[in-house]
């Protein structure tokens, strides 16, 4: 029986940076890679063209799950691997796929270890290693939900889930900057899609979670042993979920003023 097949899966925008160190590690041995963009404006799109022609663009952004969706459904292989553009896979998980591609386990699903590097150091606490996600499985067996923003891959009471070993190494973030930004733009997906189910927040909501994200990530994850990128990510990580329960409070509580 031959192996089977495997695609390696992505939505990106404006990824010149890390696309190219991205596929280096998997080009090689994936039989298809599939990019979904959602309208770079640098030359994300001429550099994914090096890897493959199943390059897609759609620029009616909306929203993570379903944009991965889309992405699957122009996957052609037996099984799919999600990855980021700003993940590497170390030759320890690549030996550790191929040998769930030969077992063949059509009813299991894979999570991969995650290991960040933030602000110029491999972040091992804060409860954000290891940062088991699901990532591999066969492409008929599921797909992403419809979530606008932490989308997961939707499983079942008939599934199996496995650990992969080793690691993908994830460049989160470029400098602070980048980390506001990105984290602005998932405040604001999460506060849609609560407003949307028709949630309502408080200030003072958002203070006790942002109070406890820090205490939970800096204390009780014992963030303080990643040093000063610990203590950063933790009170940045705070700001970030007062942010997001502040950004719900203003779409449901305030009006303009009349003219």
């Amino acid at each position: 029986m031959n192996q089977p097949t495997l695609a390696v899966a992505l939505i990106v925008r404006n990824e010149a940076k890390h696309l190219k160190p991205c596929l280096d590690t998997v080009h090689d041995w994936a039989d298809e890679i599939v990019i979904l963009d959602s309208g770079s404006t640098d030359n994300t799109e001429e550099i994914a063209k090096q890897f493959t022609e199943k390059f897609y663009t759609n620029c009616e952004w909306p929203g993570f799950g379903p944009q991965r969706r889309l992405a699957q459904s122009y996957v052609e292989s037996d099984y799919v691997l999600w990855l980021d553009a700003d993940e590497r896979i170390t030759p320890e998980l690549k030996e550790s796929i191929q040998k769930a591609l030969k077992e063949n386990k059509t009813d299991t699903v894979y999570q991969i270890s995650r290991l960040s590097w933030v602000f110029g150091r491999f972040i091992r606490h804060c409860g954000w290693y290891p940062d088991r996600v699901l990532r591999l499985y066969p492409t008929k067996l599921t797909q992403y939900n419809d979530a606008l923003v932490h989308e997961k891959v939707e499983v079942t009471s008939e599934m199996q889930v496995a650990d992969l070993r080793g690691d993908a190494i994830h460049y989160t973030y470029d400098d602070i900057h980048h980390y506001l930004v990105k984290s602005a733009g998932y405040a604001k997906a999460w506060a849609e899609q609560r407003e949307k189910r028709g949630k309502k927040s408080n200030i003072s909501q958002g203070l006790m979670h942002a109070i406890g994200c820090f205490l939970k990530m800096y204390i009780i994850k014992a963030g303080f042993l990643d040093g000063k990128q610990g203590f950063l990510l933790s009170f940045l990580s705070a700001h970030s979920t007062f942010v997001k329960y502040a950004d719900l409070w203003v779409r449901t509580n305030t009006s303009s003023p009349r003219s």
